[in-house]
């Protein structure tokens, strides 16, 4: 560094609870900066003679204390820390000066030349708090700053930016839900987690593309496979979960969807309870609304439907296990989403008519719904099993029926879909 350039600053974590903090000004400068004072447990103490709504708020809330008055000598004597945001530049001069008198570390939001300290674009990411400072006084970008910032905790809340735990990190399962197979719609929290796992326990509907990112020295387990058949037993799945938590390992379960929508997440839940193992669950997106919506179907619309019933098709409606209340579904006027029925559609559609249904309820089969390979199929519940047939609708696909089939910008007659 040539001997004429400016020290850069140096960072460091300000420890203020219950340290009072004097900030002038009550004008968008607060606004921004006070939640994150607050939120470190500082006594804060606001002087202006105004302030905007939200500041306002805080203080009738007692987040803060708000001197209604302009700034006076003596107001930072005995702060550890200050903001200078007032409009009245003599006054930020002054109370810069007063702030170097009493040695308080000061923020000038209208001269960071002229500041003891300056603010760095702040993020956070599961316990971990991402700050930016610009070290080059000539070419000072806040933009530049605030996208660093924010391509970094980017990076750690979706796992591209992988740092794992080395000291803090704690054994156990996430019940991750993966959502409906398109890897960009997994929660940001379940991509981070994924990428912390030492080993993934994946389902065959889970976002498959995932697992390719993941590093070498991740176990992957897929539940599908074999050496416990050509499904894995879901006992099979509860045990592999345990033995591995216990074994000191961070596990994580990936399934397809959301954890506790016909996901047996609860089961899995419930084993790990029992073996004395903590777990956490990570909601995903679930195909049951995902699905329909990426094929342009709302599975609720104004004037239209106002309800949705989603129902598992895994059982015949006239098989002694079903726990489904058929004959009322038929008579909702609402939407009528049925995962895993595609084998079963044949008769879920009689039933409905019988009960009620208009058999020229449209119906929708959306297959590998927000995948590459995502087709749509369009019928009737009096055409939808021969249409499964003829279309060759093979699972996973989401069964919508109901007359929100036919809403959207995209006609009943486009050339695009399949129609039986």
């Amino acid at each position: 560094m040539p001997a004429n350039a400016p020290h850069p600053p140096y960072p460091v974590g300000l420890r203020l609870t219950g340290r009072r903090v004097v900030v002038l000004g009550g004008g968008q400068v607060a606004k921004r900066r006070l939640p994150a004072l607050i939120a470190a447990g500082a006594d804060l103490v606001l002087v202006s003679p105004a302030v905007t709504p939200s500041v306002e708020a805080m203080a009738d809330a007692g987040e803060i204390t708000w001197l209604r008055r302009p700034y006076a000598d003596g107001d930072l004597a005995d702060a550890w820390y200050a903001l200078i945001a007032t409009s009245d530049h003599a006054a930020n001069v002054r109370a810069s000066a007063e702030a170097e008198a009493h040695r308080v570390w000061c923020v000038r939001s209208d001269d960071a030349d002229a500041a003891t300290a300056w603010t760095p674009a702040t993020g956070h990411s599961e316990g971990v708090t991402v700050a930016v400072l610009t070290t080059d006084a000539q070419g000072r970008d806040p933009r530049h700053t605030a996208a660093v910032r924010d391509a970094v905790v980017e990076g750690l809340r979706d796992g591209t930016l992988v740092a794992p735990h080395h000291r803090t990190r704690t054994a156990g399962v996430a019940l991750v839900g993966g959502g409906p197979g398109d890897p960009d719609l997994i929660t940001v929290r379940g991509r981070r987690l994924l990428a912390e796992a030492d080993v993934v326990i994946a389902d065959r509907l889970g976002p498959r593309d995932l697992l390719a990112e993941l590093p070498p020295h991740v176990e992957v387990i897929d539940a599908a496979k074999i050496p416990y058949g050509r499904y894995m037993a879901q006992e099979a799945i509860n045990d592999a979960l345990v033995e591995h938590a216990k074994a000191g390992r961070s596990v994580v379960r990936l399934k397809g969807g959301d954890p506790f929508v016909f996901g047996r997440g609860m089961e899995e839940a419930e084993a790990l309870v029992a073996a004395g193992i903590p777990y956490t669950v990570v909601p995903g997106i679930s195909s049951s609304i995902s699905v329909p919506g990426a094929a342009g179907i709302p599975v609720t619309h104004r004037g239209v439907a106002h309800e949705f019933t989603v129902v598992s098709g895994h059982v015949a409606p006239d098989d002694e296990r079903s726990l489904v209340d058929w004959p009322a579904l038929a008579r909702l006027r609402g939407t009528l989403v049925v995962l895993m029925g595609v084998d079963k559609i044949g008769r879920i559609a009689e039933t409905l008519i019988a009960h009620g249904r208009p058999a020229d309820t449209p119906v929708a089969l959306v297959q590998e719904g927000t995948t590459a390979a995502q087709r749509r199929v369009d019928a009737t519940l009096a055409t939808v099993a021969d249409t499964v047939v003829a279309e060759e609708v093979r699972p996973p696909a989401v069964i919508v029926i109901g007359e929100v089939v036919n809403v959207g910008p995209a006609a009943p007659n486009d050339p695009a879909r399949n129609h039986g």
